[in-house]
């Protein structure tokens, strides 16, 4: 009974980030529903993060998809965070919290590709194998990234956008990959882990190429 009031609220927080994070992006940016829907995502993916370390640890659940949860709220974090950090300049300073979840999500990172590269010199070794590895890959680059500019605040103007749009952006990807790793069972294990991530870089990519333009004409 336990497990199923613990799932139940998982699956609901996860419905809800699923929802809200569109409605965040689709609004104007910095304007009172965006803040509104922003805090919505940014709060039922820490709620996805508090209930898979439950369901792991307390009732044997599977370890990956806690990986992908946690991975997912500390994209939604840093990029929540870097908000706090807009004028480095004028003493916004990074965190503990910035420090401790940046180099956790950094050594998650190593563990997902040695996990991976034990999974291929396995006796079973599967093309599943690509999945912690692609993970892996990802969540180093964007701790790596993250670490850098805690030690050395970069001075750009708009740094602080770009990186909360990242960080909110690709935590999505990451609550996608979530819903599609356990409700497309139609596809190949492969492709349903992997496709949001292909989908979603390239969306990603497009999305901050058009605001790169805006900005650098003028507008807002």
């Amino acid at each position: 009974m336990a497990r199923t009031i613990w799932l139940g609220i998982h699956i609901a927080a996860g419905f809800v980030a699923l929802f809200m994070a569109p409605a965040a992006m689709l609004t104007q940016k910095g304007g009172k529903s965006h803040r509104r829907w922003g805090k919505i995502y940014f709060w039922a993916m820490a709620v996805v993060a508090v209930t898979a370390t439950v369901l792991v640890f307390a009732f044997g659940s599977t370890f990956f998809l806690f990986l992908i949860a946690i991975f997912s709220f500390y994209l939604a974090l840093s990029g929540y965070r870097v908000l706090y950090r807009k004028r480095p300049q004028a003493g916004d300073e990074p965190s503990l919290l910035d420090w401790a979840a940046t180099c956790i999500a950094f050594v998650g990172g190593v563990g997902l590709l040695a996990w991976g590269a034990l999974m291929f010199r396995s006796d079973h070794a599967s093309a599943f194998a690509l999945v912690p590895i692609a993970l892996g890959i990802l969540s180093v680059l964007t701790a790596g990234a993250d670490l850098r500019s805690l030690v050395n605040p970069p001075t750009e103007k708009n740094y602080w956008w770009f990186r909360h749009m990242r960080g909110m952006l690709t935590a999505y990807i990451a609550t996608v990959t979530a819903f599609s790793a356990v409700n497309f069972s139609f596809l190949p294990p492969v492709v349903r882990w992997l496709w949001p991530t292909a989908v979603g870089v390239v969306g990603l990519r497009i999305w901050v190429g058009y605001y790169q333009q805006r900005f650098a004409k003028g507008a807002t």
